[in-house]
């Protein structure tokens, strides 16, 4: 062997990815200049062995200098994920969807840069969507049964698109409404999220500098909640550009209380409403304009993060979803679609669904297969290329190839929409409706003539597949001993206890939203969410929580209240099993309503919000175990005792 052929094996050697690899193609190299050195005796039989010897060798170094040529070449970065969900917007608050009223050109650009999902149907309401997009899975299987009193939160046995990419070693945020469980752990930094901000219950009273949860404990934020949430996201990006991440952004709106920015109200306030409702005269014409003024702020907020991934130079390789979790919150325009918020009919259903990925999805397809919620885990952990993590089976199917014009063989299937005891179900071209009426979706989405004469085998099939799938959903459903066969009274309580006491996440917040007010206590409102207890003026009224204590020990007790000054000083004791802790409500507190936050009146089912003080009663020993924590009062000196507006107990170390 020349020296010239010597340096260069040495060369590629030196060059060969990892020190095993060089150290491995060295030795070879120099085997191969020991048998070039060797001078076989003339004549002998072996007189072939070094040449061949020689040649094996080198086709040995080649082979191996290129197979850990390749295996040094770069894999491909993981995807990031962007995930945008609005609230109560419904499919035609959109320009790409035709409504001229409005402009959203940054939630436009995700889906002419991308991909649309034409027919994509979620729930006629809020936590159901939300658990059906988080478990790839139909909502009653995971015991979601309503979006208030505990009803929203999802079944513990179930794992979360967060908790597969967690695993997958992305970093995880969520900023916004949650709406499937608040205590730990139901609460989502449980449930694969590494941080949250927000708020975990189904809508919230306070929109300009609103009280949020920060990762267990609340803050007194400034600013417009969508804006405020989203600086948390760009923050969240900021520190995790240079890794995986996966960032949630449930947004707020256009969900009620009627309240927007002035700057994007300015541009409606007095805006003639041109495309109106299917029902024209169900719509109220400022409640449309508020909803769109909204959605405005909320494409201002898209866009902010969209820039963001383009400052940092990863919009290529960021899968960005848009969707909304249900229809509109009000009679506005649809396209004709008849329903809306809580229907189980096109309308109430059918919301936008676009997805991005520059350089991997073609720009401005359209995949007209019916899909939904419970499609987006399997389509997103195929398209990233991460292993699911759980193993209940989907409801959902992997979209991806559809989104990436791949030939495939795409079965029909049928989609079913579930409220309040109803069920309709779609196929790609009908929709039998909860009454039975069957309506063909491509002439008339307004669901205005049945064709069940004209289809009647399609009608039975489709009845028994409704009958069906109500019995595999709701019989499998987890009873609670000695509530069989009873009806739940409107906004009753789940009776699945609220969890309390857990070391890796010590502070659990109990809401008046999850407790039950008892004598002549009430809501503030009819609507439990964003509620306080108010109305206690007796000492035979109290409040309840059903609890599972899961830690035995010491807790701190902290009541967030308002008490007219007049009424300051009664005597209140919280009790669980034996243990007890007594107090008094001092000083007085009693702030004004914030009437000052709406653009328009709210709806009078929802809770004006003022200003609770923290009232720190004290610690206390509680025994493990489940029952009820009561509060009651022992003495009352005024008239009435003070409105309540959560319960906070800290485990201490």
């Amino acid at each position: 062997m020349n020296p010239a052929e010597c340096g260069q094996r040495t060369a590629l050697a030196d060059s060969a990815a990892g020190p095993l690899v060089r150290e491995a193609a060295l030795a070879l190299n120099t085997a191969y200049k020991r048998v070039s050195e060797m001078r076989p005796f003339p004549g002998s039989a072996h007189s072939h062995v070094c040449p061949r010897l020689r040649t094996r060798l080198n086709y040995l170094f080649v082979l191996l200098i290129l197979l850990f040529s390749v295996s040094a070449t770069p894999a491909a970065a993981p995807p990031n994920v962007v995930i945008f969900l609005a609230d109560d917007a419904g499919w035609g608050d959109y320009s790409h969807s035709g409504n001229r009223q409005v402009s959203t050109p940054n939630i436009d650009s995700i889906a002419t840069g991308g991909v649309s999902l034409d027919r994509f149907f979620v729930c006629p309401v809020c936590s159901p969507t939300r658990a059906e997009f988080l478990t790839g899975r139909y909502h009653p299987r995971g015991g979601v049964r309503g979006v208030s009193t505990g009803l929203e939160r999802l079944n513990l046995n179930e794992k979360t698109i967060a908790e597969t990419f967690k695993a997958a070693g992305y970093a995880t945020g969520a900023f916004g409404k949650w709406h499937n469980g608040s205590q730990w752990p139901y609460h989502p930094m449980a449930r694969g999220f590494d941080e949250y901000f927000g708020h975990t219950s189904g809508h919230w009273g306070e929109y300009f500098d609103a009280p949020l949860e920060d990762s267990g404990r609340m803050i007194r934020t400034q600013g417009f909640i969508v804006d405020v949430c989203t600086d948390r996201a760009l923050s969240f990006i900021d520190r995790n550009k240079d890794k995986p991440f996966l960032c949630y952004v449930p947004f707020t709106t256009p969900h009620s209380p009627w309240a927007v920015p002035e700057k994007n109200w300015i541009q409606f306030r007095d805006k003639p409403i041109t495309q109106q409702a299917t029902d024209p005269a169900a719509e109220e014409t400022d409640h449309t304009r508020c909803a769109l003024a909204m959605i405005e702020n909320q494409d201002m907020n898209v866009g902010r993060i969209l820039a963001r991934l383009d400052q940092f130079h990863i919009a290529d390789n960021t899968i960005v979803v848009y969707f909304s979790d249900n229809g509109p919150n009000s009679y506005r325009w649809t396209g004709g679609m008849k329903g809306r918020k809580a229907s189980t009919d096109e309308g109430g259903v059918r919301s936008v669904c676009y997805i991005r990925w520059p350089g991997k999805l073609p720009a401005g397809h359209t995949v007209t297969e019916i899909s939904g919620a419970i499609d987006l885990l399997p389509t997103l952990t195929a398209l990233a290329g991460v292993q699911r993590v759980g193993e209940k089976p989907l409801d959902g199917r992997d979209m991806s190839p559809l989104l990436m014009r791949q030939p495939v063989d795409w079965p029909a299937h049928l989609h079913f929409s579930t409220w309040a005891g109803k069920v309709s179900v779609r196929t790609q071209t009908h929709r039998l409706d909860h009454e039975g009426q069957l309506f063909d979706m491509r002439t008339d989405p307004g669901q205005t003539n049945p064709v069940n004469a004209d289809e009647p085998e399609l009608v039975a099939e489709l009845a028994a597949a409704v009958k069906a799938w109500q019995q595999e959903m709701f019989a499998s459903q987890d009873t609670v001993p000695g509530s069989e066969g009873k009806k739940r009274a409107a906004n009753a309580v789940d009776p699945r206890p609220l969890t309390v006491g857990y070391r890796e996440f010590p502070i659990t917040m109990l809401p008046a939203r999850d407790g039950e007010p008892r004598g002549g206590v009430k809501r503030s409102s009819a609507a439990p969410n964003c509620s306080y207890f108010v109305n206690w003026t007796s000492k035979e009224d109290s409040m309840v929580w059903l609890v599972d204590v899961h830690t035995a020990g010491r807790y701190s007790v902290t009541i967030d209240y308002t008490c007219r000054l007049p009424d300051a000083g009664s005597t209140i004791q919280l009790s669980f099993k034996s243990a007890t802790i007594s107090g008094t409500v001092l000083p007085g507190w009693d702030p004004p309503l914030n009437t000052n936050q709406d653009t328009l009146p709210r709806p009078p089912a929802e809770s004006q919000m003022k200003e609770f003080r923290t009232l720190h009663l004290g610690e206390v020993n509680l025994p493990a175990g489940v029952g009820p924590l009561t509060l009651r009062a022992s003495d009352i000196p005024g008239e009435s005792v003070m409105d309540v507006r959560r319960i906070t107990l800290t485990l201490l170390p």
